[in-house]
Parts: structure tokens; C-alpha cells; sequence
């Protein structure tokens, strides 16, 4: 898959597109199995009319360029997203900047300059309530009457359901805080992904307390402003071993020590190398508990140990 960094990129690639794309447009987020369902059909008829597939993102998502306080948490942040489409075998991730210029192209200049003159779409994929160009003005009739006149097929993105209800970026949000106690549905989600669920990032030096009460940890920016799910998870760790490796994981924002941002912190069992730098995949196995705030270091320390010997056995019943 080759990454295109926004519309001015497009003549670049002109050479790639001569003869046209099968496109889908949309935020992707999660990457689950409905989107999969979809990317799938587009790789068919993409290799159908031997033309290159396309994904069309944004970023940020159009909801929190227009109303930042209304946007929902997001599955993945864009490093694990362009992950995902790499691993369905797309063409192309053209990951559109969504800024102000962007957002006053109205709907016939989005159309004719970009997907007719850049693109030059031969098949289109997107949800029938697909909205787009200033003021929303554009809409999926819109694009099938511009499609005829331009040469391109609409179609619209097929549901697909499981358990009888459709599968949704939302749905998988409301399994990660499954009721009121906020306990993770993990088996529900992995369903509606088709994988279990992860945090991937670069492994950075952190404040090293880990360390002082005897359980150093690896700590991982998980570049987000919100977490979609926080607590202490038994985990397996990817991309450090020639197999997963089993350790227990703290996700939150650490309210004991008075952290300010989301970060996720992870005890290897039986680990001893160095791996800053690394970057790894966080594999969510069991919940254990939420995330609290302790009267001290002495405290967590305790708790640590429960949490650890808790992860152990998690992941020892689970075949690890």
C-alpha cells in the first residue's frame, strides 16, 4: 500500500491513476469487519477493471475539525489505521488534510477537481448518508447523477451485521464501556473487529517509577487525547519476540501520580532487555479492573503485585 499525504500529492501519482480507480471514502475508524467487508468488494472490482483501489480518509475527522467537543473517542489513532489498510491490501490510503480550504470546496468542486481530474474515479463506493462539500450540500444522489454524466459508478456500502445489528465504529465504542461499571466487552469486540483488540506504538522513557517499586514498565505515547477503553489489562505484547510475550498493562492517564495525559504502560513478565525505540502491539487479552487513584507509591506497589499474579493466571488459563 502506498500513502498518499494529502490532495496536493495527487499529481504524483497522476501516472498511477491514468486509467482510473475504484475508490471508497469514509473515516475508517476501528477498521472492522463491516469496513473489511467493503474493502474486500473493492479489491474485486478493482482487479476487475484492472485498476489500482483506493481508500480516501481524513484528517482529522470532519467532526472534529466542525465540532472538536462532539467528536466520539476514536478506535484507532492514524498510525494503527493506516496499519489495518495496509493489512487488507489496498492500493492506496489517500489521507486527505481537513482544514478550512478543504471544507469550503463545494460539493461540484469536490467531484470535478478531485475525484474526476485527480482521481478520475471509475467506481465509487460510499454509504448511502454519505454528506459532503460546503455546507453538506453534496449527498449520495448527488453523486450518482454526477456519475453518470462523468463516467463513474455509486454504489452504496452493503450493512453488514452480526448478531442481527449492524456493525459499527459506534457499536464497538459502546462494547468497550459495555455498562455502568464501564467493563470492556473484549470477546463482543473481537467479534465486531475480527481481531482482538490493540494499541500499537514506539516504546519512550517515562518517569522510571515503575522501576523503583519493582516493576518496570514499558511506556508507549498512544498519541490520542482520549482513550476508547482505560483500566489495567492482562496483555500480549507483539514485535518484541519471535511470539507474543505476556505481561500485564496499566491504560489511563496514571491518576496516582497526577498524569495529564492518556499513556499506556505495560510490565513484561520474566522481561529483561532494553527496548526503547521498539515499536510494539498491545494485545488486549482480560480486563482486570479500572484504573484508581492510591495514597502513595506503597499502595500501588501492592496493588501492582495482585494485578500482575491476576495477569498471570489470565493468560495461563487462556493457554498462554
Amino acid at each position: 500500500m502506498q500513502l498518499i499525504r494529502g490532495l496536493h500529492n495527487l499529481p504524483r501519482f497522476s501516472a498511477a491513476l491514468e486509467n482510473g480507480c475504484a475508490m471508497t471514502i469514509g473515516n475508517f475508524d476501528g477498521v472492522h469487519s463491516g469496513h473489511l467487508q467493503v474493502l474486500k468488494a473493492l479489491r474485486k472490482k478493482a482487479e476487475q477493471l484492472a485498476i489500482p483501489s483506493v481508500v480516501m480518509i481524513f484528517e482529522p475527522l470532519p467532526i472534529e475539525f466542525f465540532s472538536p467537543q462532539k467528536a466520539p473517542v476514536r478506535l484507532m489513532n492514524l498510525r494503527e489505521k493506516l496499519k489495518a489498510l495496509t493489512d487488507t491490501g489496498i492500493d492506496y490510503v489517500i489521507c486527505v488534510h481537513f482544514n478550512q480550504l478543504f471544507a469550503e470546496l463545494s460539493a461540484a468542486q469536490f467531484i470535478d477537481q478531485v475525484l474526476v481530474k485527480q482521481c478520475r474515479v471509475r467506481h465509487l463506493v460510499v454509504g448511502d448518508d454519505f454528506r459532503f462539500g460546503k455546507s453538506r450540500q453534496g449527498d449520495f444522489a448527488l453523486l450518482q447523477s454526477c456519475g453518470q454524466t462523468n463516467g463513474f459508478e455509486v454504489v452504496d456500502m452493503p450493512t453488514f451485521d452480526i448478531e442481527g445489528e449492524r456493525v459499527s465504529s459506534t457499536r464497538i465504542r459502546q462494547a468497550l464501556i459495555d455498562n455502568d461499571e464501564q467493563r470492556p466487552d473484549l470477546a463482543q469486540v473481537k467479534k465486531l473487529l475480527g481481531r482482538e483488540f490493540t494499541f500499537n506504538g514506539r516504546v519512550i522513557h517515562g518517569q522510571k517509577l515503575g522501576r523503583t517499586i519493582g516493576f518496570p514498565t514499558l511506556n508507549i505515547n498512544p498519541k490520542r487525547k482520549q482513550m476508547p477503553v482505560m483500566g489495567v489489562f492482562a496483555v500480549r505484547v507483539n514485535g518484541l519476540s519471535d511470539k507474543p510475550w505476556p505481561g500485564v498493562a496499566n491504560i489511563g492517564i496514571r491518576p496516582t501520580i497526577e498524569g495529564l495525559r492518556p499513556s499506556i504502560e505495560v510490565h513484561l513478565f520474566d522481561w529483561q532487555e532494553d527496548v526503547y525505540g521498539r515499536h510494539i502491539e498491545v494485545v488486549l487479552q482480560q480486563f482486570i479492573r479500572p484504573e484508581m487513584k492510591f495514597n502513595g507509591l506503597d499502595e500501588l506497589q501492592k496493588q501492582i503485585q495482585i494485578d500482575a499474579q491476576a495477569a498471570r493466571q489470565l493468560l495461563q488459563n487462556a493457554g498462554d
